[in-house]
């Protein structure tokens, strides 16, 4: 292209003001206001510059392209990047997806106490200020039986509050074997060291005996501290001290426990094909002092850090400058409420989504598949059922799985198709496993499927 072609299609572009008065604008800048439409349509047009000083373009885009690209534009910038998944990969309590679904319920208060004013500290029988705390700590009592409780922002949260309100300054003895590290790169052994309190580290990687914590106790030592292999296990020649052993030892020397029991069961899985995992009230009964777990891996439940045990260090812990500053909002505290009224109710298997997973009987699941690829097949789609494994996910339960049946996509490209599924209005995140994009039905929530099932058509024939 000529330096006159060049310099004729940049003149024939049109200016801002013109493009803004145009009808097409107008409607923009209604939805998105004056300052984001300008700035998207001087994008517009320096694209179209960039364009046409490059020699792709042999002709200035009329004034209806340089808007629509104008509003493309806006949509991708303002586009919520936290936006709802379809789940298929069959991890219940997955971490990068969110965690915890939320039951009906939960949802609902998380509305009501979102959409005005509430009762977050004021006690409506004296018209005085109230306290948060009795959202949802009397319910978490209820349940576990504990002297007192207290909600904070998330169990990390917890385990630091926990660490500075009662260890500051002085030695907290811990197995080597529980140091570990949680999603995201961050380590337990530095987290607690911002408490203030001195990591003694006991054992060995796979074995501590209960000699070690004792010969380790000196007048410097405030706490024996115990965290559950949550998201690991070790397997093979190893060992450590119960934890009602260790209670035992720390009451003789008025030491108190302290248990990061991490996952938040509140009810035996081992029912369900699944390994015992240690409940909360398994902790207390074995004599830990204080007990610190989430509320979004197991208990189902929304984000959230709780601590259970007596009421003396319970007390310190909410007296601590630091426990205002890892608070839990009236959210968490609405929807934590509902979850914990589901397990008062005896309806958690019923009403909580993370424990319906768990406990759907695999002939359902299987039913499910079947329908699924059935659908698929009649527009033919080559999808078929296979065995599958369900893990319950978030750093619970490591080494098990649960059987499942999953539906199984074969396709020319499946990289393309599990790309195509992501940029979906709806993402729907699956696995690769042995070539074929696969969808397990476990974890799919039921008013998802109608949408799945429309995407695994819709991307599968492009």
């Amino acid at each position: 292209m000529t330096q006159e072609n060049t310099q004729k299609l940049l003149r024939e572009l049109p200016s801002v003001d013109r493009l803004l008065n145009s009808s097409m604008a107008v409607e923009m800048e209604l939805a998105y206001g004056r300052t984001l439409t300008l700035e998207s349509l001087r994008q517009s047009l320096e694209v179209a510059r960039h364009s046409i000083l490059s020699g792709q373009a042999s002709y200035a885009p009329m004034n209806a392209i340089l808007i629509d690209e104008a509003r493309l534009w806006l949509e991708k910038h303002l586009a919520p990047t936290l936006q709802p998944v379809i789940n298929g990969t069959g991890v219940i309590v997955h971490t990068n997806l969110g965690r915890a679904p939320l039951s009906t319920a939960a949802r609902q208060a998380v509305e009501n106490a979102a959409k005005g004013y509430s009762t977050l500290e004021y006690d409506l029988a004296s018209g005085q200020r109230g306290s948060r705390a009795v959202h949802a700590e009397q319910l978490i009592t209820r349940l576990t039986q504990a002297d007192a409780a207290l909600v904070v922002n998330n169990n990390a949260a917890a385990v630091l509050l926990m660490l500075t309100a009662l260890c500051q300054g002085k030695e907290v003895i811990i197995s080597r074997g529980q140091l570990v590290e949680i999603g995201g790169g961050f380590r337990i052994p530095d987290v607690m060291a911002q408490s203030g309190a001195k990591l003694i580290e006991v054992g060995t990687t796979n074995r501590t005996h209960l000699r070690d914590y004792a010969n380790a106790i000196s007048e410097n030592t405030a706490a024996l501290l115990v965290a559950h292999h949550s998201n690991y296990k070790i397997v093979g020649f190893s060992s450590e001290p119960t934890l009602a052993e260790l209670a035992e030892l720390a009451h003789e020397h008025n030491l108190p426990l302290l248990y990061d029991q991490g996952s938040g069961a509140l009810l035996d899985s081992s029912p369900y094909g699944l390994e015992p995992e240690p409940t909360v009230l398994d902790g207390l009964v074995a004599g830990a002092d204080v007990v610190a777990f989430s509320g979004d891996k197991l208990l189902g439940g929304p984000q959230a850090g709780i601590l259970v045990g007596w009421q003396e260090l319970i007390a310190q812990l909410k007296n601590h400058p630091l426990a205002r500053a890892v608070r839990a909002d009236k959210l968490c505290l609405a929807a934590l409420a509902a979850t914990l009224t589901h397990y008062l109710t005896d309806k958690a298997l019923e009403e909580i989504p993370v424990w319906r997973m768990i406990s759907r009987p695999l002939d359902d699941i299987g039913s499910d598949a079947d329908t699924w690829a059935a659908r698929l097949q009649e527009q033919g789609i080559r999808a078929e059922v296979v065995d599958g494994r369900s893990t319950v996910g978030g750093g619970s339960l490591p080494g098990t799985s649960l059987p499942s049946r999953v539906v199984a996509i074969s396709h020319d490209n499946v990289d393309a198709l599990a790309a195509r599924l992501r940029d979906e209005k709806v993402p729907v995140i699956g696995r690769i496993q042995d070539g074929r994009f696969r969808i397990d039905p476990r974890t799919i929530l039921p008013d998802q499927v109608e949408i799945l099932l429309q995407s695994l058509i819709n991307c599968s024939k492009k």
